[in-house]
């Protein structure tokens, strides 16, 4: 007697094949033969499982793995399972979907959407909220307050319904820019529907009433005592409907943005995430993660020291560091004195815990900051606004000591209590102060962050308006105005194209003096006034460095 799978048989069927070849048989034998060995070796099989033992059998059934929790660990008990979790329940239908379909591709389960695809027992922490819906109205569930309908006064259902009508709108806008472009010529004026659409738009924010009735109020104050921060305000009839729709669709792309990262773990949203921090005598939300400490993130509230920059965990700390502090301004060399305002210029190879600690801070404002603890290679410049307790900070930008693109800004900041003030120009007229002391054209570094942006475009406007309004010649030249502003020759060519005073014309580009945007910057200038928001080049007391 034979077992399945011994060498007897094998070597029997080898043999016996062996003797077939030396005929001479026709191909429709052979095969006959295959199949025939191919069956017996089937039976075979089959007889050999039946007449196993059973307690072999038992301690097969007895072996199956434990069934896994969501962070990919066996569970020490029963308790630790969680029966109810849509996450465990799904990967048992996909187990049981791989072992009834075994190799056949027809049967094996499809991909898991975007959401499924971590398997993170994760909740929505907004009070009431079942983590059902998001705010874009394209996943069926959501893990963080950003795409919290709920939050957002709204259900799942009219996220979907918003969804689809800014996906109509898209479609019917991308195909309005193609029929466009086709005829479109470089340094074209605004097209007849950018000009209808612009004029929509200052109808319908024309058309919005000036103010909140009173019974409105009313129902903000009941909303706003109701659910406090965990829902956001009452958003309606505070602005135009166009720009809250803007406002809403910027809310929906970021949330996604933020889900992502949440679920990768690149972000922790929540309890392990730094939402206020104690400055000075400032209370300040935070925008975005940054890389503090894990003992120190989990918080959720950060005690900073204003002027070693010293990060602490509660109040009581904070209190007793400033009692025995000695800083009262950032440590380098004052480079820069105009009243209250001071620039201290700060050699991160010198002060690297100070610049480490600045680096972390600035990242909770930052979007696009990448560097945190390598600032040896760069200087960093601080300013300050000095009163009978000390020099408080107001912003900073960093610079590389060796820049072979000639960068002039690594990374700027000012901070959220002293934005909108005018302390932004003043940072980037003194940086671009620095490049024309030491003889060269300077441009900041990308990617800018969106108030970045914002703050660079309005700048270079402004000094390209004052260049044009005191040129007093016929013939202009962008390298000239690059030489006297220090400004980078790209960027006073997309400054220009911006301002639509750049046209090409018989094979030339010509700089066209628009004196409406010169007058409306006079008038813009008369109405500020004279303020101390400028900076003077006469209180510069620097060198260029020499090297590291």
């Amino acid at each position: 007697q034979r077992t399945a799978g011994s060498s007897s048989d094998g070597t029997a069927d080898s043999d016996d094949s062996g003797d077939h070849e030396k005929t001479d048989s026709s191909h429709s034998e052979a095969n006959q033969r295959n199949n025939t060995r191919m069956t017996r070796a089937s039976l075979r099989l089959s007889q050999s499982s039946q007449d196993a033992p059973a307690d072999v059998k038992q301690a097969a059934e007895r072996d199956e793995s434990p069934p896994r929790t969501p962070t990919g660990n066996a569970p020490s008990s029963e308790s630790d399972i969680d029966i109810s979790s849509p996450n465990a329940s799904h990967d048992e239908s996909v187990t049981k979907d791989h072992k009834d379909s075994g190799s056949d591709p027809s049967h094996r389960p499809k991909r898991r959407r975007f959401h499924e695809s971590y398997n993170f027992n994760m909740k929505c922490p907004t009070p009431g909220c079942n983590s059902l819906g998001h705010l874009t109205g394209k996943h069926e569930r959501h893990f963080s307050i950003s795409g919290c309908p709920l939050y957002h006064n709204l259900s799942a259902d009219e996220c979907k319904v918003k969804a689809i009508e800014r996906e109509k709108q898209e479609e019917e806008r991308s195909q309005g820019q193609n029929e466009e472009n086709r005829h479109a010529t470089r340094h074209q004026a605004p097209t007849p529907r950018q000009v209808r659409y612009k004029e929509k738009v200052m109808e319908i924010r024309k058309r919005r009433d000036s103010g909140l009735t009173k019974e409105q109020k009313e129902k903000y104050m009941e909303h706003r005592q109701t659910h406090g921060n965990s829902r956001e305000p009452l958003l309606e009839n505070i602005t135009s409907e166009y720009d809250l729709e803007l406002f809403r669709k910027a809310q929906a792309r970021a949330s996604e943005d933020l889900e992502k990262l949440c679920l990768q773990g690149q972000i922790t949203e929540g309890n392990n995430m730094i939402k206020t921090i104690l400055f000075g005598r400032y209370e300040l939300d935070t925008w975005y993660h940054s890389p503090y400490p894990e003992e120190y993130a989990r918080l959720g509230r950060l005690y900073v020291c204003e002027f070693c920059l010293k990060y602490m965990k509660s109040q009581t700390i904070l209190r007793r560091h400033m009692a025995k502090c000695v800083w009262k301004h950032p440590p380098g060399d004052e480079v820069y004195r105009k009243g209250a305002i001071s620039v201290f210029e700060v050699d991160g190879k010198k002060n690297k815990i100070y610049c480490q600690n600045l680096c972390l801070l600035a990242k909770l404002f930052l979007d696009h900051k990448t560097l945190y603890y390598d600032v040896e290679p760069f200087l960093f410049y601080v300013m300050t606004e000095a009163d009978n307790t000390g020099c408080h900070l107001v912003g900073y930008f960093s610079k590389e000591k060796n820049s072979f693109l000639n960068y002039n800004v690594s990374c700027i900041l000012t901070m959220p209590q002293y934005m909108r003030q005018g302390y932004g120009k003043m940072l980037i007229d003194f940086s671009y102060l620095l490049s024309k002391v030491e003889e060269k054209v300077g441009s900041p570094e990308r990617p800018l962050s969106d108030l970045g942006l914002i703050s660079y475009r309005s700048y270079w406007k402004e000094v390209l308006l004052r260049y044009m309004c005191n040129f007093k010649g016929k013939e202009i030249s962008i390298k000239e105005i690059s030489q006297e502003t220090a400004v980078n020759p790209v960027d006073i060519v997309s400054t220009l194209q911006s301002l639509q005073m750049l046209k090409y014309w018989k094979g030339k580009h010509l700089v066209l003096k628009r004196q409406d945007l010169i007058d409306e910057w006079k008038a813009k200038e008369t109405k500020r006034g004279s303020n101390n928001k400028t900076i003077d080049p006469s209180c510069l007391k620097w060198t260029p460095p020499k090297g590291t």
